[in-house]
């Protein structure tokens, strides 16, 4: 069988965060190799009619999306998957509306708010559905960016008005990618729950919490981006991933894992996906954001997962091709 492979077209001044999909797809295709398929790797650029003659000419029997972003924006990471959609070429993880209103985190937010899941409040100008504005500390968020692009510690920012609070928004949104909200700060623990199909539905792979070791009093406990690429900061070496929980937690961990599988549900998801949660000193998790094509690179969270709960990478690329 043939495949294409599919990922962002990355500029050669691109950061790590957005270099980092071609050592996804290099993995991914040496995978598919390995299980016989002939997989075929391609670049995507906004030339949406060169795409789709490539791919005619290609005629693949399915394709392995990969796509984040296009031109760097993430507000077209659903061009993809429509185009295949059009194409009606199969293809992994999933469909393209899903792609789409969860990419889109104030939509995402308002279906999670509406079915019920803890979400934390948000502010936004260009959002009607807004919770009111009260005092307190708030991160400041691209609309679309994911890899928490233009997140740092400047991002978290206590407000007692709203115009000050919308001042700093508006000063943000450029380096945000031209929209972005505030979302209430959830001071307390991060976990991310990574999702794996299955022939009786999505397994929820093991827990992991992401620890701010050694963080000096004041300093924000936020993933932002020096935590998730810069290999020689202080935030990156100092939040470490585990998987190893006290018996205390066990309720917890089945909470968020029931979470994790209602969000699968809510937005219809297929192949894989990560859920990212904040849980207050209360003990109560608040959903952040849900990533339906997490990184696949093997020092990423996702296949750290999935290593824990013993799955080789080849399994989980077949069990993702499986569930197309």
């Amino acid at each position: 069988m043939k495949a294409v492979v599919l990922h962002g077209e990355v500029p050669e001044d691109a950061g790590r965060d957005e270099q980092d999909v071609l050592i996804q797809a290099g993995h991914v295709s040496r995978s598919l190799a390995e299980q016989g398929y002939k997989p075929t790797v391609i670049a995507v650029s906004a030339d949406f009619s060169r795409l789709i003659d490539h791919l005619n000419i290609l005629q693949p029997d399915f394709a392995f999306n990969l796509v984040e972003s296009i031109m760097g924006q993430g507000r077209l990471i659903h061009m993809a998957p429509s185009i295949l959609d059009y194409l009606n070429i199969p293809y992994t993880g999933a469909r393209t509306e899903a792609i789409f209103v969860t990419s889109q985190k104030l939509m995402a937010k308002r279906f999670l708010q509406m079915s019920g899941l803890d979400t934390p409040p948000w502010i936004s100008p260009d959002d009607p559905d807004a919770n009111p504005f009260t005092p307190g500390v708030y991160v400041i968020k691209s609309v679309w960016e994911h890899a928490s692009v233009g997140l740092d510690e400047d991002s978290i920012v206590s407000v007692q008005n709203e115009k000050k609070l919308h001042k700093i928004m508006k000063s943000k949104r450029e380096h945000l990618g031209g929209a972005c909200f505030a979302e209430a700060f959830i001071a307390g623990r991060e976990f991310n729950l990574s999702l794996l199909a299955g022939p009786d539905g999505p397994d929820v792979l093991p827990p992991a919490e992401i620890r701010f070791d050694d963080y000096p009093p004041g300093k924000p406990h936020v993933v932002g981006y020096r935590a998730k690429w810069d290999e020689d900061s202080f935030e990156y070496q100092h939040t470490p991933r585990t998987f190893d929980f006290p018996a205390e937690d066990a309720p917890l961990l089945k909470k968020l894992t029931d979470m994790a599988q209602a969000c699968w549900q809510l937005f219809d998801l297929k192949g894989y996906a990560r859920v990212d949660f904040r849980v207050d000193q209360a003990g109560r998790p608040w959903t952040l954001e849900i990533n339906t094509n997490p990184c696949l690179s093997p020092d990423a969270g996702f296949y750290a997962a999935a290593k824990c709960a013993g799955l080789k990478f080849n399994g989980v690329i077949e069990r993702i091709i499986a569930d197309m």
